[in-house]
């Protein structure tokens, strides 16, 4: 993408969806919102198997690949973005169906409970029941989330019961929510050019999401969490995108052999999620790269 698209579509976010968070208003405004369905568009359904069923109460949807039998031992777990306050939209569906495509193995989606109505405790109770399992099925797994997802699956790998940790063989963060006090001194900078996120909009929704917890606790802020047990990691950020200084961070504490980090210069949050060239070679990488981690 030229310079000069990736500024429109720049400007695009920030009149289209900056006002979600612009402010602390706006912030309250987003909890007060009604969930919206979750189920996936037919364009997923199409030449696809799609089944649901239910795990402590709560459902997760399996979406098997196009052509060829899923391959029994392998199954990616994908965790939807949202800032924990969103429902899963046509996008994640889009990337849960290139990757079941790609990976030639299910997909399973955890719709876990959302604030303000839920916090995360409950939210990693019902992952960690799902990836607890699939393991005792003798599935390999990967993680995969996008944005708060993204965080989400980090967390889970870092507090995956000890039985279901030799399971886990990868995790993939895309523009991960690391830190949900946002307290990284170079996130102002980035907040300037992002045209979508503020810390101003996210900071009522990450009290709603902790419950009693304090924001910097390991249990919901991964960047303060152990990494010496995680399974290779792979980061796809934007420098537009104000979770990318808490990304790096993070990239400076994973051993490299452990590590694969890509950042898109001028990519805003969550770009390989977006129809735009780079989001494109940015999906068929992290197909690959989840493919791969199988072995």
């Amino acid at each position: 993408m030229a310079g000069w698209q990736m500024k429109a579509l720049g400007a695009f976010f920030r009149v289209a969806y900056k006002r979600r968070y612009a402010t602390t208003a706006a912030g309250h405004e987003r909890l007060s919102q009604p969930k919206k369905p979750y189920d996936p568009p037919a364009s997923v359904a199409s030449g696809r198997s799609v089944e649901r069923r239910e795990v402590g109460g709560h459902p997760v949807v399996v979406v098997s690949p196009r052509s060829g039998t899923p391959k029994p031992d392998r199954a990616v777990v994908y965790l939807h973005g949202g800032a924990y306050v969103n429902q899963i939209v046509k996008q994640h569906w889009q990337l849960v169906a290139h990757l079941a495509d790609r990976a030639g193995c299910d997909v399973h989606v955890p719709i876990y409970p959302l604030a303000p109505e839920h916090t995360a405790a409950e939210a990693m109770t019902f992952v960690q029941a799902v990836l607890g399992d699939l393991a005792a099925e003798d599935h390999q797994l990967h993680l995969v989330g996008d944005s708060s997802g993204g965080g989400l699956a980090l967390l889970a790998a870092q507090q995956v019961r000890e039985q279901t940790r030799p399971a886990v063989v990868g995790v993939t963060a895309i523009a991960p929510w690391l830190d949900m006090a946002m307290a990284n001194p170079d996130i102002p900078a980035v907040e300037a050019v992002d045209p979508w996120l503020t810390r101003a909009g996210l900071r009522p929704i990450a009290d709603a999401w902790v419950g009693d917890v304090p924001l910097d606790d390991p249990r919901v802020s991964p960047i303060h969490g152990p990494v010496d047990t995680l399974p290779p990691v792979g980061l796809w950020i934007g420098t537009r995108d104000i979770t990318m200084p808490d990304c790096r961070a993070l990239r400076d504490r994973l051993p490299g052999s452990n590590l694969t980090y890509v950042e898109l210069e001028g990519g805003l949050h969550v770009y390989p999620l977006l129809p735009v060239p780079e989001g494109r070679r940015a999906r068929d990488h992290i197909a690959q790269y989840v493919a791969q981690s199988f072995g």
